[in-house]
């Protein structure tokens, strides 16, 4: 068994919402990091994974549980770790060079030693010639390559990784993966494992030795899956592709569902929506029912050129709704989602209206909340005041957006953002004058 070098015992953290509540990100998290592996966390919004990747790193401490660093609880800042931001933080006015340095310079390390370290690392991540550079002369791929210099030098028993190559384009991403890969197999690569937080399956399934899948609200630990595949790996074998699969289902959490799922109603923070447009979602479904009303996710996915994740909210939205249903990676369309698809526009809007007036808790709550008021208005921070008690700010604004959006689609529900008052379409029958 390799050396852990973390290990997080039952870790819980809570912050403190805008009313004062608590507002739990993560919930028990238990795991270890060991020498020798790269683990990926995988998980979606509200999972958590960038809070759990700090609370490794001694950034933020845990509410309850431990954090250890070869055996030493954490109380502060943890020395064996350095991390690459997904937004590459380098100082602006610095050159590449001083930019590397800074981790050296707050360490106290003399200038001589300092600038030989650097320069090793902008050698070895390919940056050579460019130490004089300043970061507005370096393209995205360049400047990221300077987050990895910066962490690297520091040679860090563990390397975190917060989504290192989201903001770039796909093929400079891509470059940046397998130059990765290629130093993680040199005998001098300076870090002794890797940590990285990832939304994309395949990246997971490329980089990973093992894969921590995280449930959402609270983010919580679903399961580790070893990835037991040689390297490089090949996205277009089978055995990448069950993997692939794998990790889609426990991702979603995905099974056949036809009618609400549950006995108990679901609430808007226990279920919040997927943020799909009513036009991406309904685009999904038409795809699915003109492939003979079937389709596998990855190969639909491979077919329009998107990453699976970039899918999942669409196949979110329309599996809430009643339009497919998920088994694995593989999408059905429902009775009810031929009819949406084949429907007028009038009657689609109908059929729309009525699944989401049923199955979107939000859009239920909304339609509700209308019909118990006084003249079928209310004013949206209402329900803004109530989604904080389970969301962030940004991201309560972006449910009720999400809500908004698809009520009036369906013609239930109108927004005035100069009142910033949602009142019920008198067509839809939610509210009825006393």
């Amino acid at each position: 068994m390799n050396n852990v070098l973390v290990s997080l015992q039952h870790v819980d953290k809570s912050f403190p919402g805008t009313a004062g509540e608590p507002l739990r990100v993560l919930d028990d998290i238990n795991l270890d990091l060991r020498e020798g592996e790269i683990v990926a966390l995988l998980g979606r919004s509200g999972s958590g994974k960038s809070t759990l990747l700090r609370t490794v790193a001694g950034l933020i401490a845990p509410s309850s549980g431990a954090v250890r660093y070869r055996g030493e609880e954490l109380n502060g800042a943890n020395p064996g770790t350095a991390m690459v931001f997904q937004t590459f933080a380098l100082m602006p006015w610095l050159t590449v060079q001083e930019n590397v340095e800074l981790g050296l310079t707050a360490r106290g390390v003399p200038p001589a030693q300092r600038k030989a370290r650097a320069l090793n690392a902008i050698d070895v991540i390919g940056l050579d010639g460019f130490e004089s550079a300043y970061p507005k002369e370096l393209s995205g791929g360049m400047r990221q390559r300077v987050g990895f210099a910066r962490a690297l030098v520091l040679e860090p028993d563990l390397l975190l990784m917060d989504e290192p190559f989201s903001a770039l384009d796909v093929l400079t991403a891509e470059n940046l993966r397998t130059e990765l890969m290629s130093l993680w197999s040199r005998d001098d690569f300076p870090t002794k494992s890797i940590c990285l937080v990832t939304h994309n399956i395949e990246e997971a399934v490329l980089l990973a030795d093992r894969v921590v899948v995280l449930g959402a609200n609270p983010g919580r630990v679903r399961a580790e899956i070893p990835i037991d595949l040689a390297r490089p790996r090949d996205r277009r074998s089978p055995a990448f592709a069950a993997v692939v699969d794998t990790l889609y289902g426990l991702l979603t959490g995905s099974g056949p569902v036809e009618g609400p799922s549950d006995t108990v109603e679901s609430t808007p923070t226990g279920s919040p929506l997927p943020v799909a447009t009513v036009g991406g979602l309904a685009g999904l479904v038409e795809i699915t029912a003109a492939h003979g009303g079937r389709v596998d996710l990855p190969d639909i996915a491979a077919d329009l050129s998107f990453d699976i994740d970039d899918l999942l909210p669409l196949v979110d939205a329309a599996a809430m709704l009643g339009f497919v249903t998920v088994a694995g990676s593989d999408l059905t369309v429902t009775d009810t989602g031929r009819s949406f698809t084949c429907a007028d526009i009038q009657t689609s809007k109908q059929i729309f209206a009525a699944q989401a007036r049923e199955r979107a808790p939000l859009v239920r709550t909304i339609c509700r909340a209308l019909g118990s008021s006084s003249d079928g208005r209310l004013r949206a921070e209402f329900f803004l005041d109530l989604l904080r008690r389970g969301f962030g700010p940004e991201d309560a604004r972006q449910q009720l957006d999400t809500a908004i959006a698809w009520g009036r689609y369906g013609e239930l529900f109108d927004y005035d953002t100069d009142t910033d008052q949602i009142t019920a379409d008198p067509a839809a029958g939610i509210f009825t004058p006393r």
